[in-house]
């Protein structure tokens, strides 16, 4: 598991030379309808144990939460459960706001 900082990931997801990578965002409901990063995919981390095997294990993966603590921890199990291309974004979706769309939503 690899730390990905919000202005790495803006660059690599603007490139269109490199392979996206599968956005997973693990917040609650709530927190995602309020603001996301296009193209992220919602799974809760207390449902990621029974639905991490939908997620490609071969992909490149950038987990997503409010600050990057329950990112940090589901990263860990993936990487634990046979992700060999996990990212972890520092600061989650509120660095993200801060950093590259300061239009997004904070709460």
């Amino acid at each position: 598991m690899e730390q990905i900082s919000p202005l790495s990931l803006q660059q690599w997801l603007m490139d269109d030379n490199r392979t996206q990578p599968v956005l997973l965002d693990v917040r609650e409901p709530w927190e995602y309808e309020r603001c996301h990063i296009q193209g992220s995919t919602l799974v809760p981390m207390n449902e990621i144990p029974n639905r991490y095997t939908e997620v490609d294990a071969e992909a490149e993966v950038v987990v997503i939460c409010h600050h990057g603590v329950r990112s940090y921890h589901v990263a860990r199990f993936l990487d634990h459960n046979g992700f060999s291309k996990v990212y972890n974004l520092q600061g989650g979706v509120d660095a993200w706001a801060q950093q590259v769309d300061p239009a997004m939503q904070k709460y």
